[in-house]
């Protein structure tokens, strides 16, 4: 993916619009959680088969929403500065220590086991 490519195209948009006075970093998380909203509202009532294997108008309307979203947070990164690559580098990083593969005693652990 392109960032910077994808950062002007937004920055454009929004602008060609007028809407920079309207994206603040408030606004746009609340924007930002209506979208993710709209994407969880697809798969609401589905069975885990169903959800697994939706149909063509619902993979688009989908792929819709994670757009929405994406556009959203890229949007919000923009507006606080944030590099998101190095946000998730950093994060994942994190994530390997709160969550590590192997145990003090050197086992695997098995995050998928049921207790």
């Amino acid at each position: 993916m392109n960032m910077q490519k994808i950062q002007t195209i937004i920055k454009d948009f929004s602008e060609q619009r007028d809407w920079d006075k309207f994206h603040n970093p408030k606004n746009l998380s609340m924007a930002l959680s209506v979208e993710a909203s709209e994407l969880l509202e697809i798969f609401q009532w589905l069975e885990l088969e169903q959800a697994n294997n939706l149909s063509d108008d619902k993979k688009e309307h989908a792929k819709q929403e994670i757009a929405d979203i994406a556009v959203y947070l890229i949007r919000m990164c923009m507006k606080l500065d944030i590099n998101l690559e190095e946000a998730i580098t950093e994060k994942m990083k994190l994530n390997e220590k709160k969550y590590p593969l192997f145990d003090e005693k050197g086992n695997k652990i098995n995050y998928g086991k049921k207790k």
